[in-house]
């Protein structure tokens, strides 16, 4: 427990910094139900082939046709932006893609700082939380921690690197609720007590400042009752907070572990959302030319290798395409959790003030492209205007990344490498 002097300082000192400013505009537009309140990014690699990825119509007529590597989506076609047509114009290949994907591969001096999108988000709505953001790996270690096995980038360079262990993801969550009943209730109290001691200060300070002042102080202690109702309400009825069980320990870096590992942590990364941990996760499976055999889908060559089968190898081909299905069913089923969720603000579900990124590295993994590179969009209630597939005709997937920030109540106007252009995809709003 932290005191009375240190808590107040660091308190004070965020309602000076600009980031917290500019979180504080995000969350005036998100009252407002123009914008959404958090960001959960999943990952899977090695491309696609688009023919058969490609869903069959366009614009809102659209749908998935029998076979195809999203028809396990068709339940949420009402939710879901797809999106092709957007090309890297800073990184190509592999290892190029992955380290584009998410930042554009900005700079330092980059309107967003080379961070990736998720750790940029985080730096402008997560400040207040408890953890800033949460990144979930399956199977991201066994290559150790480099350029092609990281999506997260804290600045230019600067890995974030994922938790591949649910166990341990478990412990950093929810260890000091996992204790009996007394242990827990002296926990509460410790945690209202700094609210009680913030509110007061806060309130104090009130009186002494003039109205400019005032009116963020005001906001923050909006949120610092928000935050007192999430942590202390009575049960978990009708409560979209609910500790998922502790996942079983399984060994982190075996390829058949793989389901195992993405449920666990598909449902704590949901966990960490519902019960206002976080605004912010990651959901990374495995990394670019990843060699996970994904046996479970009845695939006996690694991903990566089937991820460049030529159209006369079919079994190949045929086994690559029960990999992606199987990819697509998991964003199936975490939709269907942040559906049956409701959302920590008492608006909805989970899923209507979530933006969900399902994010890859590759267009046609054949062609070591990062051209037409494939993107599914949920979620994000009004911030966006989903059940569409959309073709974007080329052009960076900057504008996708703003994009989303905007939809999260967010105001830059590139990402990353400024050359590849300003605003963000017309008509996604």
């Amino acid at each position: 427990m932290i005191n009375r002097r240190t808590f107040v300082s660091r308190l004070g000192a965020s309602l000076l910094a600009a980031p917290f400013c500019q979180m504080l505009a995000g969350t005036a537009h998100a009252q407002q139900g123009r914008h959404a309140r958090r960001l959960l990014i999943f990952f899977s690699p090695n491309g696609t082939i688009h023919r058969h990825w490609r869903p069959r119509g366009e614009g809102s007529n659209y749908s998935f046709p029998p076979g195809s590597i999203l028809e396990g989506l068709s339940r949420h076609r009402e939710d879901l932006l797809v999106i092709e047509g957007l090309n890297f114009l800073t990184g190509n290949n592999h290892e190029g893609g992955m380290a584009a994907m998410l930042t554009n591969r900005g700079n330092g001096n980059t309107e967003t700082r080379g961070m990736s999108l998720d750790q940029y988000v985080a730096s402008r709505i997560g400040g207040n939380d408890r953890f800033s953001s949460l990144e979930f790996g399956v199977l991201t270690d066994p290559w150790g921690g480099n350029v092609q096995t990281r999506m997260s980038y804290s600045g230019p360079g600067q890995l974030v690197h994922p938790d591949s262990d649910p166990l341990r993801a478990f412990g950093r969550m929810f260890g000091d609720l996992a204790g009996n009943g007394n242990d827990r209730d002296v926990m509460l109290s410790r945690r209202r007590s700094i609210i009680d001691l913030a509110s007061a200060d806060l309130t104090d300070l009130h009186r002494r400042i003039g109205r400019q002042e005032q009116i963020k102080l005001e906001r923050h202690l909006e949120s610092l009752r928000s935050v007192e109702q999430g942590l202390f309400a009575e049960g978990n009825e009708g409560d979209g907070c609910v500790a998922p069980a502790q996942p079983e320990r399984l060994n982190k870096n075996t390829y058949a572990n793989g389901p195992a590992l993405t449920r666990s942590q598909m449902d704590l990364a949901v966990a960490s959302l519902a019960c206002g941990l976080t605004k912010v996760a990651s959901i990374q499976f495995s990394h670019t030319v990843s060699p996970v055999v994904f046996s479970w889908a009845g695939n006996v060559d690694g991903h990566h290798s089937l991820s460049h089968a030529d159209n006369g190898q079919r079994d190949k081909i045929g086994q690559f395409v029960a990999a992606e299905r199987w990819c697509a069913d998991q964003f199936a089923y975490l939709l269907d959790r942040m559906k049956a969720t409701p959302s920590p603000d008492g608006d909805g579900s989970l899923l209507d003030d979530t933006v969900v990124l399902w994010a890859k590295e590759l267009g046609d993994s054949r062609a070591h492209s990062c051209n037409s590179v494939p993107f599914v969009v949920a979620g994000g209630g009004a911030a966006l205007r989903t059940g569409r597939y959309l073709n974007a005709g080329g052009v960076s997937h900057s504008k996708l990344l703003v994009s989303i920030c905007h939809a999260l109540g967010l105001d830059n106007q590139t990402f990353g490498d400024p050359a590849t252009g300003a605003g963000g995809l017309p008509g996604l709003a």
